[in-house]
């Protein structure tokens, strides 16, 4: 663990993209995270005779390259890809529960060392809690993370 980090090993795929309908770039993105990507992202590029066009990037484990890979292939306008190793540095993740006036909130610890050095509410929870108390998202993102600071001492 290189300065007490846990770390992993990735893969990332990309491909450039100058002739695909933006329409198309969402439905793959969804179809790439259920079948096992760890992230999917789109940067803007400019390609050869001044191309505007995207980078697809997916982050995956090794067991998912060739489905995923499969995927880019038949949904997209893709000929070739590019894969990479990649070893990450991440934190400890932890889940707690916290008690908010509108409802519990999952939250996401990171840390390091057995230190909390990242909170987060976790989104899907937030969104529910949100829209069974029918209040807005970011004041029950904002509830939470006070609840949390409360709990702690923070």
């Amino acid at each position: 663990m290189p300065g007490g980090y846990d770390t992993d090993t990735v893969t990332r795929l990309e491909t450039n993209l100058d002739d695909l309908s933006p329409e198309l770039l969402g439905a793959v993105m969804e179809k790439l995270l259920a079948a096992g990507a760890l992230d999917v992202w789109f940067t803007p590029i400019q390609m050869k005779k001044n191309r505007p066009a995207v980078q697809l990037s997916v982050l995956c484990d090794e067991a998912h390259i060739a489905p995923l890979a499969d995927i880019i292939f038949t949904e997209t306008s893709a000929f070739g890809l590019r894969t990479e190793k990649i070893t990450r540095l991440k934190l400890e993740r932890r889940f707690e529960t916290v008690a908010t006036e509108f409802g519990e909130v999952t939250i996401k610890l990171g840390l390091k060392q057995g230190r909390v050095v990242q909170t987060a509410p976790e989104f899907e929870s937030c969104r529910t809690v949100s829209e069974q108390s029918g209040q807005p998202l970011k004041a029950i993102y904002q509830a939470a993370l006070t609840a949390f600071a409360k709990s702690t001492g923070r």
